[in-house]
């Protein structure tokens, strides 16, 4: 993709709103029918996961739209079924979970960084399209987007971190080492995606080496795909402010104020 195919300031922010508008619908309608979505993000490092999920969250209520971006396991955790601590994840009736990488860890850094052994990389790809059925079969609606990024552009955008002080603490040594093994985790996506990209649940791949083009194409089709109708909300009455009773406030010296910091800024 070249540099004139890069969408617009104007009309992405355009788009994206009214997008954001319709994930406000969409999360409405998951409450008031006791819906449970979830929706995995995965792709390379700098491919743009984190700020398409920001911008898919950043209207709705975090108390129906909330991200799981898990840690590393604890031991307790590395002794459970593999994907235990997931499902503790799943959400119940009227929720929507973003996954910020999900149980494909596996697939691709535990497998290309030697963090889990071959039986359990193999046992893997056999469980997570079973795992992903009865996910499907109990109800859940599950979509999974695979964040696709050219390797000139990952460069680019970690050169870029490098150069920010505010957004250095993005690069970590693991992203440094998938440098150098850009063709390994090609190679195991391949896999994952021959193993796991099933009729239940397939894999829809986003082209992000323009991440305005690629947060508007992926909002768009995860609406397409959501059968959600408009819920009209509750009326809500703001009620007349009582008469004043002969509350005071204390005296302003009695509390501890924060400075004035937006004073000393010039106009």
């Amino acid at each position: 993709m070249g540099k004139t195919d890069r969408l617009a300031k104007k009309p992405y922010e355009r788009e994206l709103l009214r997008l954001q508008h319709e994930l406000v619908r969409l999360q409405e309608w998951v409450r008031s029918e006791g819906v449970r979505l979830v929706v995995v993000f995965e792709g390379r490092d700098a491919a743009g996961k984190g700020g398409a999920i920001r911008r898919v969250t950043e209207y709705l209520n975090p108390r129906i739209a909330r991200i799981a971006a898990l840690p590393a396991p604890t031991e307790r955790q590395r002794g459970q079924w593999y994907f235990q601590r997931y499902v503790e994840q799943l959400p119940t009736a009227g929720e929507i979970v973003l996954f910020d990488r999900s149980w494909y860890n596996r697939a691709g850094v535990e497998h290309v960084m030697g963090f889990c052994t071959d039986e359990e990389y193999r046992l893997f790809l056999h469980q997570a399209p079973l795992f992903e059925q009865m996910l499907v079969e109990a109800g859940i609606l599950l979509r999974k987007y695979w964040f696709s990024v050219s390797d000139t552009e990952q460069e680019k955008r970690f050169r870029n971190r490098l150069s920010d002080p505010m957004r250095r603490w993005k690069l970590s040594p693991m992203d440094i080492e998938s440098i150098t093994r850009w063709e390994e985790y090609s190679r195991a996506k391949d896999v994952m995606f021959a193993h796991t990209d099933i009729p239940e649940s397939p894999w829809y791949v986003v082209e992000s080496d323009d991440k305005r083009r690629s947060r508007v194409n992926m909002i768009a089709h995860l609406l397409s795909t959501v059968p959600y109708l408009a819920v009209e909300p509750p009326e809500v009455v703001l009620p007349p402010r009582p008469a004043a009773t002969g509350y005071r406030r204390p005296p302003r010296d009695l509390q501890t104020f924060v400075p004035d910091h937006a004073a000393k800024l010039a106009d």
